[in-house]
């Protein structure tokens, strides 16, 4: 464009002049290069405005790095003892660490800023949680970081006032907290909902859309394996599917006991039954929301979920109403909500009659809303690290 623009502006020009010419290549020059060194200075000066390093201690950081990141991690095996990786996002330098070697004390630290990513689920992670933090606060304490921030994997009934007293607010010295659940502490000020997630503990991969999940006929119309827990709603969900033989038309495979590791075979039957199923039956365990809500997104089989509040402390928080899943629904997440499974049968009437094409529609809807989703939550986290940590320019 630049040379067009010359040539146009100079009526008199003539092309055959070699020193002309010249002069007009090396200007060219010029100017490229500076705009390199413009792009360079800028990039650089915004690279170097906050180092945060981040500290992968739950599986849930991995979803935050290579799902919501979409981060790397060297070396990929993911049984390795340390796994690291690094990526600038708006005016940060972020790095991950993660893996069992990664123990305090004995890595370095290379940034003022501190992302703890911690398991709060129950006693014996809580104990472990806590001696992360209290490292945490020795770093503070001798100035070697100036800010922390913790992700943390809540307790499924939103029982989470350990970590109270570590809160700034509170006195201690955590700025930020991002916890699962839909916790009553959520302000949107200093605490915020964060996903759940896929099930990083058991390997959930990170899934690349494809033509034929996007295209293709799938087998059935809904899929649940889980553990049918005594006495729940998911008793009565399977004897809906029973009654009606819908059973037939879906992929049912439930099971009595919980199991924390899957085997191979298992966890390929999984994945299956998402790739082969329009929809995805959710419904509640001790949590509302579950790792299949976004494991069925991944694979563009839309979530239909019992959409009901379950027992303990979760819900009411300041930012939002009692139901469940605000941070979804907040997020206009395109799922079918049910306040109860005898609603069933007749979604499954509708989703008979759905033409091919309308289903293609829907999983693409599905899918851009679930990349968007992550790529908000990133931004979002970006956002509030740089607004919390970088010194603001009010003076």
């Amino acid at each position: 464009g630049f040379t067009d623009h010359v040539a146009l502006g100079n009526e008199e020009w003539n092309p055959w002049d070699a020193d002309e010419k010249n002069e007009l290549a090396a200007s060219q020059q010029r100017y490229e290069a500076n705009l390199k060194m413009i792009k360079y200075a800028r990039s650089h000066l915004e690279q170097t405005s906050l180092r945060v390093q981040i500290w992968g201690k739950a599986a849930i950081g991995l979803y935050l790095w290579q799902h919501i990141f979409g981060g790397h991690l060297e070396p990929t095996d993911v049984i390795a003892q340390w796994r690291e990786g690094s990526q600038n996002a708006g005016k940060t330098y972020f790095s991950f660490l993660t893996g069992p070697s990664v123990v305090p004390g004995y890595f370095s630290v290379e940034a003022e800023h501190v992302v703890l990513v911690l398991n709060g689920r129950e006693p014996a992670k809580i104990a472990y949680a806590t001696q992360w933090l209290h490292y945490a606060q020795t770093l503070m304490e001798t100035r070697k970081i100036q800010h922390v921030a913790v992700v943390l994997l809540g307790n499924e009934q939103c029982n989470n006032a350990w970590i109270q007293p570590y809160l700034k607010r509170n006195g201690g010295f955590v700025n930020l907290l991002f916890v699962t659940y839909d916790y009553a502490f959520v302000n949107e000020e200093d605490i915020f909902q964060w996903p759940l997630g896929v099930a990083t503990y058991r390997n959930f991969p990170v899934v690349e859309p494809s033509w034929s999940m996007l295209h293709d006929p799938r087998s059935y119309l809904c899929n649940f394996l889980g553990t049918v827990y005594k006495n729940s709603s998911r008793e009565t969900l399977i004897e809906i599917l029973k009654q009606d033989g819908l059973d037939k038309l879906c992929w049912i495979a439930a099971r009595e006991q919980w199991q924390p590791q899957e085997t191979n075979e298992s966890f390929k039957n999984y994945q299956d039954a998402l790739l082969q199923s329009d929809l995805t039956l959710c419904p509640v365990g001790i949590n509302t929301e579950c790792y299949r809500i976004y494991e069925a997104c991944s694979y563009g089989s839309l979530p239909v979920i019992e959409d009901v509040m379950t027992p303990g402390d979760c819900g009411n928080s300041s930012a939002y109403h009692s139901a469940p899943l605000q941070l979804l629904k907040t997020m206009g997440a395109p799922f079918i909500f049910i306040k109860n499974w005898k609603e069933l049968p007749a979604i499954l009437e509708k989703e008979k009659k759905m033409s091919l094409q309308e289903k293609i529609q829907r999983r693409k809807k599905l899918l851009e809303w679930y990349r968007n989703f992550k790529a908000w939550m990133r931004q979002k986290f970006i956002n509030t690290l740089e607004n919390s940590f970088l010194p603001s320019d009010k003076g």
